[in-house]
């Protein structure tokens, strides 16, 4: 079973269904129903056009679920005008299928999961173990955001932006459960790029590509995190990198700079660094003053004032930092690192293990209680 392949043909297929008539909620129901029928009979009886298969068995499941759904009746016009049997049409329908699952009266995750059901083609059970949550409540999740879409009409323009958001949230999921959500936010965001000339477009596959080049040096052989000055760079995917760097810079020609590519500006700049000590901090700090002009976001503020501790020296970080609300995420690990390089070992040891406290999972919090306790060793504590 070619599992890649029926991924590939899902969105188009239930495209064709949504042209033909069907609503969202009934044609996504009838799609997924045709691709379980897919799994039993293709291993034995493999088809000679897959597309069309996959569109006639879900167009009959639809016509089925029409049929004995009486609350319906405004359909039954639809069975008598049954398309005959052919080779599928050769239209693409990823790109409104995209707009659709980001529609902007979706909730965030909502807007997650139904990506990844209907435009990457995973089921139910491989979303919810992606999430490390109940299969009941995932199959909820989608179920209410099929049913606040299944009236918005495919003509209606979409939003770029909203679709970008959507697929860097996958993108950030990361790797739990057996579904590897950063890849598959690579995979979906090449879709996506190879439909739409936006610089925006371009510049967030790049973030993506150039993050995602470094995961292999990320953690170490028990689990624990590496930071990045820490990392063993020849583990890094050099491959990714090169072409990150080239989508970037066809991206950035076109003078149209915003988030995205800032960011993968920032991201590059590390990859480009043979250590860490060679790192252009001050082309870091440049381009974060470049995301705060255009986000105003107090997260990017964070970063930037880490980069000044490391562009003007501790003090200067410190300074930037203190600037801003200690309520931000990550804040005192921020703090806590910058007084350790400006020589204040006791602060920084508290400051280590107070951030530890607030940590969002149990690796980062791991790894400050390490960094507080390798000081108080210094220490003597």
């Amino acid at each position: 079973m070619d599992e890649a392949l029926l991924r590939s043909l899902t969105p188009s297929v239930l495209g064709i269904l949504v042209r033909r008539g069907a609503d969202f909620a009934a044609a996504e129901d009838a799609v997924q129903d045709a691709l379980v029928e897919a799994v039993r009979v293709w291993p034995e009886d493999p088809p000679r056009d897959a597309k069309g298969w996959l569109v006639t068995v879900a167009w009959r499941r639809f016509l089925d679920a029409t049929r004995a759904d009486t609350a319906r009746r405004r359909r039954e016009d639809l069975v008598e005008e049954e398309p005959a049997a052919g080779p599928a049409s050769a239209v693409d329908d990823t790109l409104r299928l995209y707009f659709l699952c980001a529609h902007p009266s979706l909730t965030p995750s909502s807007a997650v999961a139904l990506t990844l059901r209907a435009v990457g083609g995973l089921t139910t059970r491989q979303i919810a173990r992606a999430y490390l949550v109940p299969e009941a409540t995932m199959a909820q999740r989608i179920s209410r955001a099929k049913r606040t879409v299944s009236g918005v009409r495919f003509d209606r323009p979409g939003d770029v932006a909203t679709v970008l958001r959507v697929l860097y949230l996958v993108f950030n999921e990361g790797y739990s459960g057996d579904v590897d959500l950063a890849a598959e936010a690579i995979r979906l965001t090449r879709q996506l790029a190879a439909r739409v000339d936006h610089p925006e477009v371009a510049g967030l596959l790049a973030l993506m590509l150039l993050h995602h080049a470094r995961r292999a040096a990320r953690t170490a052989s028990d689990g624990s995190l590496v930071p990045l000055a820490e990392q063993d760079r020849s583990r890094w995917d050099t491959a990714s990198i090169a072409e990150g760097v080239a989508i970037l810079q066809a991206a950035l020609a076109r003078d149209r700079l915003g988030e995205f590519q800032a960011q993968a500006a920032v991201a590059a700049l590390h990859a480009d660094a043979p250590s860490a000590e060679d790192t252009d901090w001050v082309q870091i700090v440049e381009w974060y003053d470049e995301l705060v002009r255009l986000t105003d976001n107090p997260v990017v503020r964070l970063n930037r004032a880490v980069a000044v501790g490391e562009a003007d020296g501790p003090r200067a970080g410190l300074t930037a930092l203190a600037a801003l609300d200690d309520s931000l995420p990550r804040h005192t690990a921020a703090a806590a690192y910058l007084h350790e390089r400006d020589g204040d070992l006791a602060t920084a040891a508290r400051l280590y293990a107070e951030a530890a406290h607030k940590a969002p999972d149990l690796a980062e919090r791991d790894h400050l209680t390490r960094q507080a306790a390798r000081l108080n060793a210094r220490l003597g504590r």
